[in-house]
């Protein structure tokens, strides 16, 4: 190894004590939350035909 480098130090085998499942549920709220809602969808129009003409 070169001197001037500083060992590096071995990581534990457990990581910060947070689930996969937990990470990802987290994720996934944060995601729903930061989104706007969604305009709601167009009401059916009438059919053409049904409409009154015009005088």
């Amino acid at each position: 190894m070169t001197a001037g480098r500083p060992q590096e130090q071995p990581r534990p085998a457990v990581p910060a004590g947070v689930s996969m499942h937990d990470l990802l549920a987290s994720c996934a709220a944060a995601e729903a939350v930061s989104r706007p809602p969604r305009t709601p969808e167009p009401e059916a129009c009438e059919p053409v035909e049904d409409r009154p003409r015009a005088a």
